[in-house]
């Protein structure tokens, strides 16, 4: 956990960890550095923090984070492999001018 903040007992950072996830999730329409800053930020990790526990270089996570890259399929699966999502795609209903043409 991120040195600004004082150490929280295993309950709370599970609760934490959930609403990162239940966030990203509800916000499909977030890019992945918007998806990646959040939950870092809510899981109160730095960046050093989540390398290492995801296995994705330090400076991979912080291009991503600044919009330098967008990262690999591969890269995403492991930030989000350890929070037990996965990238993926998925079907949206067409867009209204879509079903007018």
């Amino acid at each position: 956990m991120d040195k600004r903040y004082n150490t929280l007992p295993l309950p709370e950072q599970l609760a934490l960890r959930q609403r990162a996830i239940d966030d990203v999730l509800a916000h499909p329409e977030w890019s992945l550095a918007q998806a990646l800053r959040h939950l870092k930020k809510t899981m109160r990790l730095t960046t050093a923090e989540m390398a290492k526990l995801s296995g994705v270089a330090y400076r991979t996570l912080q291009d991503i984070e600044q919009g330098r890259s967008e990262g690999t399929v591969q890269t995403m699966n492991r930030v989000f492999g350890m929070l037990g999502l996965k990238l993926g795609v998925v079907r949206t209903a067409p867009e209204a001018d879509e079903a007018s043409a």
